[in-house]
């Protein structure tokens, strides 16, 4: 495995995605960006291995939902950490253990936070759990 935390983020706003990539490839990380469900699932199947934590979206475009992406990630990579985001003010009970909640709109400071936890801890679960 790569010394660089590598991070899947599956967001659909394209202003935000650009956002998050940024902040993440500040924090040294290296990003993979997918705008929807089907996208994500297909850069899990062909890089998946590679891939130390997942930030999806909930609410994606298509048939494929966050929910959906987080499972298939989970399937390959049962201790990696999992964040949501979502503008639903209540966390369904569908979020894996060790999984992450941020509520839209979130602010950069938690994003920064996030990614620096992340990136000094690949593969670990730290932090407000979820589920």
């Amino acid at each position: 495995m790569s010394s660089v935390t590598t991070v899947l983020i599956v967001e659909d706003n394209y202003l935000l995605l650009e956002m998050l990539t940024r902040l993440c490839e500040r924090e040294g990380m290296r990003v993979l960006a997918a705008s929807s469900g089907e996208a994500a699932l297909t850069v899990l199947r062909d890089g998946g291995e590679s891939i130390d934590w997942l930030f999806t979206d909930i609410v994606l475009p298509g048939l494929i939902d966050g929910w959906t992406v987080a499972r298939a990630y989970r399937e390959r990579h049962p201790q990696r950490p999992v964040v949501y985001a979502s503008t639903a003010p209540q966390i369904e009970s569908r979020t894996v253990p060790g999984s992450y909640y941020l509520r839209k709109p979130f602010e950069t400071r938690e994003i920064v936070e996030l990614a620096s936890l992340m990136a000094g801890r690949p593969g670990e679960g730290r932090g407000r759990a979820a589920g």
